[in-house]
């Protein structure tokens, strides 16, 4: 069996199994692919790996001047690849088990404040189909905290009440929840503008112009317009409002263990980075609160 065919039963298995999103499998077949063809230029064979030969491509990697966060996920992939082979029989070998991950560089998350994301609340026009639509994914991402693969792939069974059924990473499923603003513009979509898009019967949430399920790249084309439609001037992601959900929540008060079980993060150590952007507002409040802070 060959090497090219490895690779496409591993990015299969991502797909139906663990239920991954297709940009996260592309970036894991980017990493392989170029391991794979590092493998071949250098005459080794893929199953036939040793420690030595993995040191020597992390020099390569380094010489290519890719930084830390690069790096580990390029390992991570090549872990992921091998744990794959070892479990289906293909090799007995992980070679990636044993190599560390460098240390990461702390890079803290990018959000809006208040006043950005009222902004871009009233750009959509809730008059069109398509403007109720942007307005309700901007809702929907900052008042739930999903991430962009899991909102477009939210159906209409998905949802109860003010509750919506997510299947998240590795096919784990939790609930969220959402308010009254989301709420009234769900209501406003469902009776008039899902109506509109929804040409062909069918079961997801958020559909494009052409009356098929929005994508990922879709959500980013969209909130690339919002904001050229305001005075924001940074760049931006659709992930910045994930972070904006999770920092707006901890300043509000919330507790991270609270946040960890909305995010649907695996551990707390993932949460835990959105501490590090709270800490200015928790100095704030213990001078202007603790007796003997000041005089």
């Amino acid at each position: 069996m060959s090497d090219n065919k490895f690779l496409k039963d591993f990015l299969n298995y991502l797909k139906y199994e663990r239920n991954y999103s297709s940009d996260t499998i592309l970036s894991y077949e980017k990493d392989i692919k170029e391991y794979l063809i590092y493998v071949i230029d250098n005459n080794k064979k893929l199953l036939s790996i040793k420690y030595k030969d993995i040191k020597s491509y992390l020099a390569y990697l380094n010489d290519k001047d890719n930084n830390n966060a690069t790096i580990s996920r390029k390992i991570s992939s090549l872990r992921s690849f091998y744990k794959f082979l070892v479990s289906n029989g293909i090799t007995d070998n992980n070679p990636f088990l044993s190599v560390k991950l460098p240390k990461k560089e702390k890079k803290l998350p990018r959000f809006f404040n208040y006043s950005e994301l009222e902004e871009m609340f009233n750009v959509p026009d809730l008059n069109t189909s398509l403007g109720q639509r942007d307005r309700l994914i901007l809702e929907m991402l900052y008042g739930t905290g999903v991430r962009v693969s899991e909102l477009v792939n939210i159906k209409i069974s998905d949802i109860r009440g003010k509750e919506i059924r997510i299947l998240g990473k590795g096919n784990k499923e939790r609930y969220v929840e959402f308010g009254e603003y989301a709420d009234e513009i769900l209501q406003i979509y469902l009776k008039d503008g899902y109506k509109q898009l929804n040409k062909r019967n069918s079961e997801y949430l958020f559909l494009n112009k052409n009356y098929t399920k929005l994508t990922d790249r879709g959500v980013r084309f969209l909130l690339d317009k919002i904001i050229s439609e305001t005075s924001i001037n940074k760049n931006i992601s659709p992930h910045m409002l994930r972070h904006s959900f999770a920092t707006h929540l901890l300043n509000e008060g919330c507790d991270l263990l609270s946040v960890q079980q909305l995010l649907g993060h695996e551990s707390l150590s993932a949460t835990s980075i959105y501490t590090h952007i709270t800490t200015d507002r928790i100095k704030d409040v213990y001078f202007k609160t603790h007796p003997r802070a000041k005089k």
